[in-house]
């Protein structure tokens, strides 16, 4: 089948990007003729099965998103701050691109805004994933983009949604939708998996010298590698946390959880909060600057613990479920989508072992609590909770299976 995957925005960094490439991936590998339209300028960068990739030029170079960060060749603007005339140009010129591709069997598109109005336009069979973000950060408490989203879901063959908090955010948000399926993202568990540490520290280095040494924030810190080889050249217990660094992650509530604590912390990420986020650091906190899964695949194995304390809604906890699928045990802030992926992985563990994996949102003293008991175990012991965890993984949250039931369920 030809599936037309569209995406308003790259193919690295940040979850609806990841969840957009390993789509292609999957559905390429499973012998279908995917092409990829978003705004990704280095696709050879990326494992996308042999997936096409459209990126279509936008009015005035204006980029509507939901958090603003820098993008190449593009001026980034609050969805919000658009007029009507510059969300109608935006979607007609997405849309157009579409419909040169067709006709495709799906149309599958990301976003309820600005997938839903893309799709709608696009004249052909379509659906949509609801990632949260559009939800949460755009069209919560605007009636005019929540009626548009609304009004555009009415012709989807199909709405997902990740968790069974974002298909609630939905409903308060845009109203009743019909077509709703759940199905959670995914993680490549062949690229996230168990390694050895020294193999790892050398895939690390190795990855970390053919970074480009530009500075952009969205590109690792220059001199990665000489850092990592001196952080990991002891062996102390270490925390890590990736993710946006922006303050609704929660990070500040880790670095709190820290003080007190017998161990380090890594923080990979880039965003609006960085700076402060180094000021509040215990002593020997390496901060990264952003990674890709080429690298985490490989700075997962070397770490003990993986944080997740956003401390606003998430759609689903991929980085939970990543950390989980490398054999780290995560530790997650216990609301929406992020309360469904731990209680996932807390089901795989030992009696006695499930209240490790969640805290209380924003409880610094109870994330400190959970730390110290996992990182008080013997190494030996604490690996064989991550075997555990990547069971789960395994069990619920490959992508293969996911891609599988996303062309399947809404049928």
């Amino acid at each position: 089948m030809r599936i037309v995957l569209w995406h308003g925005y790259l193919l690295g960094g940040t979850g609806s990007n990841v969840y957009t490439r390993a789509l292609a991936r999957e559905w390429s590998r499973a012998g279908h003729d995917v092409v990829v339209v978003c705004q990704e300028r280095h696709p050879d960068r990326y494992d996308l099965g042999g997936a096409g990739v459209v990126v279509p030029a936008l009015p005035d170079r204006l980029l509507p998103v939901f958090v603003l960060d820098e993008y190449e060749c593009l001026e980034a603007r609050l969805l919000r701050d658009f007029t009507r005339a510059q969300r109608e140009a935006y979607v007609d010129a997405n849309a157009r691109a579409v419909r040169e591709l067709l006709p495709a069997g799906l149309v599958f598109t990301n976003h309820v805004l600005l997938g839903g109005p893309v799709g709608a336009a696009c004249g052909a069979r379509w659906c949509v994933k609801a990632h949260g973000s559009e939800l949460e950060y755009a069209m919560r408490g605007d009636a005019e983009l929540a009626a548009w989203g609304a009004e555009s879901l009415r012709s989807a063959d199909a709405v997902y949604v990740g968790s069974e908090h974002i298909r609630r955010v939905l409903e308060e948000v845009v109203g009743h939708v019909d077509r709703v399926h759940q199905v959670p993202p995914g993680v490549d568990i062949d690229e996230f998996r168990p390694e050895d540490r020294a193999s790892a520290l050398q895939a690390l280095l190795a990855e970390a010298r053919a970074d480009p040494q530009d500075g952009d924030e969205r590109h690792p810190d220059p001199g990665n590698a000489a850092r990592f080889a001196r952080f990991f050249a002891s062996d102390e217990p270490t925390v890590l946390y990736f993710g946006k660094l922006i303050e609704n992650k929660g990070v500040q509530v880790l670095l709190e959880a820290l003080r007190g604590l017998d161990t380090r912390a890594v923080v990979v990420g880039f965003g609006d909060y960085r700076a402060e986020l180094e000021a509040l650091a215990p002593p020997g906190t390496l901060f990264t600057g952003a990674l890709e899964h080429r690298h985490l695949v490989h700075l997962l194995p070397l770490c003990d613990v993986s944080v997740v304390p956003s401390i606003f809604p998430e759609a689903f906890g991929m980085v939970a479920a990543e950390a989980a699928a490398a054999g780290v045990v995560p530790v997650v802030a216990a609301h929406s989508g992020l309360a469904e992926v731990g209680a996932g992985i807390a089901a795989e563990l030992p009696p006695g072992w499930a209240h490790v994996v969640t805290f209380p949102t924003g409880d610094a003293d109870a994330l400190r609590e959970r730390l110290r008991e996992l990182l008080a175990l013997p190494r030996a012991e604490r690996e064989a909770l991550g075997v555990a965890a990547r069971r789960a993984v395994e069990q619920n949250w490959s992508w293969r299976r996911i891609a599988e039931r996303l062309l399947s369920s809404g049928r």
